[in-house]
C-alpha cells in the first residue's frame, strides 16, 4: 500500500508478540514506552505516546523525549484496573523544523527575511485553528515578521523560547505515522504482592482421628494471620469421588475410612458447585471466607477441571470424557504415575461450547455466591490455551478483582504461554533452583528478559506434590533460608504448611514426594505449637509488608561475593527510595563468611561515602563506608535482611 509517511516506527517496547497479548501492570505502576523513530534526512521529528483506559473515549497524549541512537521514550502511570491500550505517533514537525533552521541561520549571521515570512505562515495556521490562547500576542509577532521595518524585533520574537513552546504545544503533525495499538492489562496490587499459606481443611481438626471442618479452619485463621500470610489456599473442597478412590500413600485400593484425594472431584454428593459434606455447609464456607477477610486474608479456592468417575457430569454429559474402544473410560496418567480416581475432561468434544460455558459457570458460582477472588488453577497446561484465554477474560470482564495462579510445573514456553493467555501469576522453578549460579541465572531470566512484562512468578519452597530433595530430612537452617530467599526474591510467595514449619519432610524413597502425604489422608497437627521457624517466617512477612522494595520482583541487582556459599542481592522500589540488601548462606551446617560488594553505581549511589544497614529481623545496625563489606552467617540465622539508609 502506497503512502507518503516518512517516519518509521520500530522496536516499540514493551509489547508481547506484536500486541497479540497484553503487557501486565498493577494499579499505580508506571508504563515506560520506548520506540526507535527514524526519518530520512535531518528534519526535526516529534513523537507522542497515546494511551487510554477501556472506559475512556479519548486518548491521553504525552510527548516523547529523544534518547541516543534514534530512540524516544515516554511514560504514563495507570490508575485504574482493567484493559488499557497504548500506541506511538511520530511525524516530521514542519514548524519546529523551520524554527530549528532559522535559529541556525541567525546564529551564523545570515539574513532570514524570507524565512520570517515562511514562519509567519506557520503561526497564522495555528491561530486559524482557534486553539491558541492569547492569540493577539502571536498576531503581533506575525506582523513584525511580515514587516521589513521590524526585522530585529522579529528576530527577538523568534528567538523567544515561548515560540518553541507554542509549536510544541500545538504540533504540526505532517504525514503522521501511527503504530498499532498495544494491549495492557492492569490488576489490583495483590496480583504482584501476595503471601500464600496452604493447608488441608480436613486436617484442621484439633481432635485426633476426626475429619476437619470449615469451623475448625475458622479457628486457625488467627494463626495464619499472625504468621503474616494474606492468602489462605485450600486444596479442592468439593465432594470426593468414591469410585476408584485412592488409599493412603496413593494405594490403588482404598481401605474403609480412607478419605481419598481431594483432586478426585465429584460423587453422589455433587460436583464442582458443591462442598464436601464433612467439611460443612455453604453457610459455613461463607462464614469462613468472611472471617478471613476481617483478618486481611483472602481465601483462594482450587479450580481443578477434572472429575472422579462418579462425578455427575459423567452420567449427564458422557461426551465430555474420552471413552476407549472397549467401553472403558480414559483416566488420567502421567507415566509412570496413574490416577485411576481422576478422569481428564475431553476438550475436543463436539459439545465443547456447552462444556466451556459449564466450566465458566463453576468459576462464576464461587465468585458470586461466596465472594472468592483468587483461584489456584490445577494443571492448566493440560487444557487448551485458548480456553483459558476465554474463561479468564469472561470472569475478569464481570469481576476484575479475580486473580488466577497457574499451577503448571512444566516446560518453560508452556508456562510463558499460560501467562500470556491471562494467568495473573504462575508457579516457578524456584522449588528446584538451589545453588548460587542457578538462582542468579533464573532471577536474571525472570526479571531482565521479556518475561518481566507478562510473567509474575510465585515462589514456593514446597507443595503437596513436591517435596524437593534438598528439604528431605533438612535441618532448621535449610527451611529458614529457603523461605527467606523465596520471600525476598519474589514478591509473590507461598508455602505448604504446616509440614514446612514443622519440618515434616519424610519422603518416598528416591522421589520428591511426601511419605504419608496429606493428599490421601487426614493428618493431625499440633496447631497450637509455635517454633523458631514460625517466628522467623512472621518477621520476614512483616518485613515484606513494611518494605516497598520487597513488594515487587523485577527491581533486583545481584552483588559480587567472594564465597560461592553466600548469595547477596539488592532490591528497590521504582523510585529507589526504599533499598534492601539480602545476604543468605547456602550452607545449612557451617558458618560461611566473606566480603560482599554493593552495586552502588547501578543503584545511583556512587557518590555516597557512608551509609548504614539495619537488619530488620534482629534490629542490629551497622555503619558501612565502602562498597565491599565483610559478613559472617551462622546456621542459627543463615541470612541478613538489611534496610539501607544513607
Amino acid at each position: 500500500m502506497l503512502n507518503q509517511e516518512r517516519v518509521v516506527l520500530s522496536n516499540i517496547q514493551p509489547q508481547i508478540e506484536g500486541g497479540t497479548y497484553a503487557v501486565k501492570r498493577i494499579v499505580g505502576q508506571e508504563v515506560s514506552v520506548s520506540a526507535d523513530v527514524l526519518c530520512d534526512g535531518h528534519d526535526v521529528i516529534q513523537a507522542a505516546l497515546l494511551y487510554k483506559h477501556q472506559s475512556s473515549k479519548k486518548w491521553s497524549e504525552i510527548r516523547m523525549i529523544s534518547l541516543p541512537n534514534d530512540e524516544m521514550q515516554a511514560s504514563f502511570t495507570v490508575d485504574q484496573q482493567g484493559a488499557y491500550a497504548y500506541k506511538v505517533e511520530a511525524w516530521v514537525d514542519e514548524s519546529l523544523n523551520w524554527l530549528h533552521g532559522i535559529e541556525k541561520k541567525i546564529e551564523a549571521n545570515i539574513t532570514v527575511t524570507s524565512e520570517l515570512l515562511e514562519g509567519a505562515l506557520y503561526i497564522k495556521r495555528l491561530l486559524d485553528s482557534n486553539k491558541v490562547a492569547d492569540a493577539s500576542k502571536w498576531m503581533e509577532l506575525v506582523q513584525l515578521m511580515e514587516s521589513v521595518d521590524s526585522y530585529q524585533q522579529a528576530i527577538e520574537g523568534v528567538l523567544n523560547p515561548q515560540l518553541k513552546e507554542l509549536f510544541v504545544a500545538y504540533p504540526t503533525k505532517f504525514l503522521k505515522a501511527t503504530s498499532v495499538e498495544y494491549p495492557l492489562y492492569v490488576d489490583r496490587k495483590k496480583a504482584l504482592f501476595s503471601t500464600w499459606y496452604e493447608f488441608f481443611p480436613r486436617s484442621a481438626s484439633p481432635e485426633v482421628g476426626k475429619h476437619g471442618t470449615f469451623k475448625d479452619c475458622e479457628a486457625l485463621l488467627p494463626r495464619v494471620a499472625n504468621m503474616g500470610f494474606d492468602t489462605l489456599y485450600f486444596p479442592p473442597v468439593h465432594p470426593i469421588g468414591e469410585v476408584n478412590r485412592k488409599g493412603k500413600n496413593n494405594a490403588t485400593d482404598a481401605a474403609d475410612g480412607d478419605v481419598g484425594s481431594p483432586w478426585g472431584i465429584g460423587s453422589q454428593y455433587g460436583g464442582h458447585k458443591d462442598l464436601h459434606p464433612e467439611l460443612g455447609t455453604l453457610e459455613d464456607f461463607k462464614s469462613l471466607v468472611s472471617k478471613a477477610e476481617e483478618l486481611g486474608i483472602e481465601v483462594a479456592m482450587d479450580f481443578a477441571l477434572q472429575a472422579a468417575p462418579d462425578h455427575p457430569w459423567v452420567k449427564e454429559h458422557p461426551d465430555w470424557f474420552k471413552w476407549r474402544p472397549d467401553g472403558s473410560i480414559q483416566y488420567a496418567e502421567n507415566p509412570p504415575k496413574k490416577y485411576q480416581d481422576i478422569l481428564p475432561i475431553y476438550f475436543e468434544t463436539p459439545d465443547w461450547k456447552n462444556l466451556w460455558e459449564e466450566l465458566l459457570s463453576c468459576a462464576l458460582y464461587w465468585v458470586e455466591e461466596v465472594g472468592i477472588k483468587v483461584f489456584r488453577v490445577d494443571n492448566p497446561h493440560t487444557k487448551p490455551f485458548r480456553f483459558w484465554n476465554w474463561l479468564i477474560a469472561q470472569v475478569k470482564k464481570k469481576h476484575p478483582d479475580v486473580l488466577f495462579l497457574a499451577e503448571a510445573f512444566t516446560r518453560p514456553k508452556i508456562m510463558d504461554q499460560l501467562a500470556k493467555e491471562g494467568f495473573t501469576q504462575g508457579y516457578s522453578y524456584y522449588t528446584w533452583r538451589f545453588n548460587k549460579s542457578e538462582l542468579t541465572e533464573y532471577l536474571e531470566q525472570l526479571t531482565k528478559g521479556p518475561q518481566k512484562e507478562f510473567y509474575r512468578p510465585n515462589f514456593w519452597p514446597n507443595t503437596p506434590d513436591i517435596n524437593p530433595f534438598h528439604l528431605q530430612g533438612a535441618n532448621e537452617a535449610m527451611h529458614l533460608s529457603r523461605y527467606f530467599m523465596a520471600a525476598t526474591m519474589s514478591s509473590n510467595v507461598g508455602v505448604y504448611g504446616p509440614v514446612y514449619e514443622f519440618m515434616d519432610s519424610a519422603a518416598v524413597p528416591g522421589r520428591e514426594e511426601y511419605h504419608n502425604s496429606e493428599k490421601y489422608e487426614c493428618r493431625n497437627w499440633d496447631w497450637k505449637a509455635e517454633n523458631k521457624i514460625m517466628v522467623i517466617m512472621k518477621k520476614i512477612n512483616e518485613a515484606r509488608r513494611a518494605l516497598p522494595s520487597l513488594q515487587q520482583t523485577n527491581n533486583i541487582e545481584f552483588c559480587e561475593s567472594q564465597n560461592d556459599n553466600i548469595i547477596a542481592y539488592v532490591k528497590f522500589d521504582d523510585a529507589k527510595r526504599c533499598l534492601s540488601l539480602m545476604i543468605a548462606s547456602l550452607d545449612s551446617y557451617y558458618t560461611q563468611e566473606g566480603s560482599v560488594k554493593l552495586p552502588l553505581h547501578q543503584l545511583g549511589l556512587g557518590h555516597i561515602n557512608q551509609f548504614s544497614v539495619t537488619d530488620v529481623i534482629t534490629g542490629n545496625q551497622y555503619d558501612w563506608n565502602a562498597d565491599w563489606n565483610y559478613v559472617a552467617l551462622h546456621p542459627t540465622l543463615p541470612f541478613h535482611l538489611f534496610k539501607i539508609s544513607y
